[in-house]
């Protein structure tokens, strides 16, 4: 990957296997983050991330070479399979712990508490654009369990304790916690 700032932007040129069949104007998600591509040449697409885009993710800390997880859209006419993501990064979250289970392996990361941020154990969550099912849960934290073909697949496998991710919580979950709320009004 690489990266150009431009005014309060970042381009981003990325090389992928995905690369040469995606189009311009179409949405792929970047670690979690819906972004749109300007540009395809060969093996290689441009996106840009804004200020707001580079705000509520972790984008603005991405460096030249850094390992990303691409998801394209769901086609209207496939089947539905896994948890609904959207690529609407709600937060930036922190990777505290990582334990091996021999065979898997357990994450726990901690995020900012906020009433639309919910999750509950096996519940969905998204991290880095990857969808998981959650374990444990609480007001600021959560944690998963990945199997070997995620953490060999995914740029999961390669992060460290302290690392800023992509959180994007279930859609669902979020407009009963908004509609809870509004009701308590």
């Amino acid at each position: 990957m690489q990266m150009e700032s431009e005014g309060s932007n970042t381009h981003f040129t990325i090389k992928s296997p995905i690369s040469k069949e995606l189009k311009v104007d179409q949405s792929v998600a970047h670690d979690g983050v819906c972004l749109t591509v300007t540009e395809v040449i060969g093996d290689t697409h441009r996106v840009t991330a804004i200020a707001e885009t580079l705000k509520r993710s972790s984008l603005g800390n991405w460096n030249t070479g850094k390992q990303v997880n691409l998801e394209r859209c769901m086609k209207a006419d496939g089947r539905f399979d896994g948890h609904i993501v959207q690529g609407h990064v709600d937060c930036v979250g922190h990777l505290q712990r990582i334990e091996d289970r021999k065979g898997s392996w357990g994450l726990f990361f901690s995020h900012a508490v906020a009433h639309t941020f919910i999750t509950v154990p096996k519940g969905s969550i998204c991290v880095n654009g990857v969808s998981l099912t959650v374990v444990e849960s609480g007001a600021d934290f959560f944690s998963v369990e990945i199997i070997p073909y995620t953490w060999e697949h995914t740029n999961l496998g390669s992060l460290k304790v302290g690392d800023a991710l992509n959180l994007e919580f279930d859609i669902i979950g979020k407009y009963l916690a908004v509609l809870a709320s509004r009701n308590r009004q």
